[in-house]
């Protein structure tokens, strides 16, 4: 437990892509290549829909929508690989994340990143971040059911050994946000590229630099959603 956070908040469970750092242009960039090559059109809004999307959701979506005869696993790979070259060359954070990433290592309060990208891109990012942030890491190759469903978030937890109500999950999508309360953590909600409803035990600020210790604290200790079994998404 973090002796400085308390026992209502031990673990924020991070989302990567669009919340700590800004890759979810690259993904567009990378489907809109792809669909183009294959002789197609890919519009922002079929793009932003993908947002949050397990790659296995999102590369049958390219199929059906952006016309890409291809193997799932192959349109990953393409993606996947745009994505990191990207990456490489800069990593785009978004405003306020390493900020709050150092205030919770320095304050003892435990991270874990929890991201439906997979652990090719996963490693890139992390490579630009000190070692001693991240004490868990859950990629999308690493569960079998992929956010909305609550998986993701239980896997993190369960290897940090905690509890859903002693956490708080940061997150930018609908889809995200679903899959954390689902597992019953409260959570703040980023928005970014795509709108964000109000909720149930869920907090929504405009940027993290409006987050500190102080306000995932409060959001620890209010109320927060049930745990709760939902569907998965479908492939088309």
């Amino acid at each position: 437990m973090s002796a400085a956070a308390g026992p209502a908040l031990e673990a924020v469970l991070w989302d990567m892509d669009g919340t700590i750092v800004d890759t979810e242009p690259f993904w567009m960039e990378a489907e809109q290549a792809l669909v183009g090559a294959h002789g197609g059109t890919w519009t922002a809004e079929q793009a932003r829909s993908l947002v949050g999307n397990p790659l296995p959701v999102s590369a049958a979506f390219l199929q059906r929508d952006g016309g890409i005869d291809l193997p799932a696993g192959e349109i990953i790979d393409i993606l996947q690989a745009h994505v990191v070259n990207r990456v490489a060359e800069q990593l785009p954070w978004r405003p306020g994340a390493r900020e709050l990433l150092a205030e919770l290592v320095e304050a003892r309060v435990r991270c874990a990143l929890v991201t439906m990208s997979w652990t090719p891109l996963a490693h890139a990012v992390l490579a630009h971040v000190p070692p001693d942030t991240f004490d868990v890491v859950v990629t999308g190759d690493q569960v079998d059911d992929g956010k909305p469903h609550p998986a993701p978030y239980l896997r993190a937890i369960e290897l940090l050994g905690t509890s859903p109500g002693r956490c708080v999950a940061i997150e930018d999508s609908t889809t995200g946000l679903a899959s954390a309360e689902a597992a019953g953590v409260a959570t703040i909600a980023i928005p970014h590229l795509v709108p964000i409803p109000d909720a149930a035990g869920r907090t929504k600020v405009a940027s993290l630099r409006d987050v500190d210790l102080s306000l995932l604290l409060r959001v620890a200790a209010g109320p927060r959603p049930r745990g709760r079994r939902i569907r998965n998404v479908t492939t088309p």
